[in-house]
Formats: C-alpha cells, structure tokens, sequence
C-alpha cells in the first residue's frame, strides 16, 4: 500500500515537472524543475529495486549536469525573446521526434509487462543472492573494467578544467585579491602618514 502511494506520489511529480521544464518561461525554473523530475525519477529507481541507478541520477545528473546547465544559463546573456521567434517552425519536427520516443517507450514497457526483460533480470538476481545489485555492478567496474573507468575519469577531470578556463574572465578595472602581497606587507608599506595644517580640518584630497 505504501509502495504504491509513494510510486504514484513520484510518478505524478515527475511528470508535471517534466512538463514544467519544457512550458517554464523562465529558463533557471526551467532547470530547477528538471532537477526535481530526476530526484523524482531516482525515488522510482529505488522503488524498483535499482539504487545505482537511482544514484547514478542523483549524483551524475543532478550533481553535476543539472547545474551546470543552471551556472550556464545564469552566465550567457542569451536573448529569449529572439530565442523564441522560430518556436513554430521547429514544432512539426518536435511532434515526429516525441512521437517516436512515445513509442519507444510504450514497446520497452510491453516488453517488460509480457515478463522477457523481467524474467532475465530476475535469473541475474537470482544468479547472487546474496548481495546487492550495487556490490554486483562495483565488483564488477572496480575489476574488469577498471582501466576504462579511470580513463573516463580522467577525461572528465580534463573537461571540468578546459571548462573553467574556458568561462573564466577577467575584466579590465576590476581590483582583485593577491595573497602574496598581503601576507608580505610591512608598517612601510601598510601605513602612509599625512600632514594637515592645524585649523585647515581634512579634505578629500588629504584621504587619497
């Protein structure tokens, strides 16, 4: 009974944010509610059994995709309302390509149903009884496969830097911080002594 309070619940929630993503005028409430519909989507992994997965959602897509995607939009100075003059030109081409997601997903949920996916994922569950679906994919990532993992992460790694050089400005004018020189400050440095005429009082130009 719970579990099928809470796999409506989620499945509502990802839904509607779904629809809020692509409908939003704001593009960074666009993004925020893609962020919720894969927080929704990792809760219906977990209901199914799968928890990598869910947090592969979590942590990959929510982590890291996700915002960047929010970093990115608040960052570009992109025109919107130009954005959206050639909406409807590209519609009949958005209808084709939903369709066929639509129907790719109704095949894969039939052939769920009529117990062919589920009936091999069950025999692999089967297979090792006695750990999780997340100990059987880390023995076997962490052993065969791990000099691709590393190399992917090590790619990646590569990415985030190119990525940070890449957006990474400096604009002329603006006083920046350096370490260097204020640990290194003495009294010579630090403290400039001002003669003002007594009676005279202080003028801006005394402060400079």
């Amino acid at each position: 009974m719970l579990q099928g309070i809470a796999f409506y619940l989620l499945a509502t929630v990802a839904v509607v944010s779904g629809l809020l993503v692509v409908t939003a005028r704001n593009p960074v409430h666009s993004v925020l509610f893609l962020i919720l519909a894969f927080f929704s989507s990792a809760g219906l992994f977990v209901l199914l059994g799968a928890e990598f997965l869910a947090m592969l959602l979590v942590v990959v897509y929510v982590g890291a995709v996700a915002v960047l995607f929010l970093f990115v939009v608040m960052m570009l100075d992109v025109d919107f309302v130009r954005l959206r003059e050639g909406f409807a030109k590209y519609l009949p081409i958005a209808v084709i390509i939903a369709g066929i997601l639509l129907f790719e997903m109704i095949l894969i949920s039939a052939a769920v149903i009529s117990g062919g996916a589920a009936a091999d994922a069950t025999a692999l569950m089967a297979a090792t009884p006695e750990t999780s679906n997340i100990e059987t994919i880390g023995r076997v990532l962490y052993t065969d496969y791990i000099y691709f993992f590393q190399a992917a992460g090590i790619v990646l790694l590569i990415a985030m830097i190119g990525a940070i050089v890449l957006t990474l400005r400096h604009k002329p004018g603006v006083r920046r911080q350096n370490i260097h020189v204020q640990v290194n400050r003495d009294a010579k440095t630090a403290i400039e002594i001002k003669g003002a005429q007594t009676g005279a009082g202080v003028t801006s130009e005394d402060l400079i």
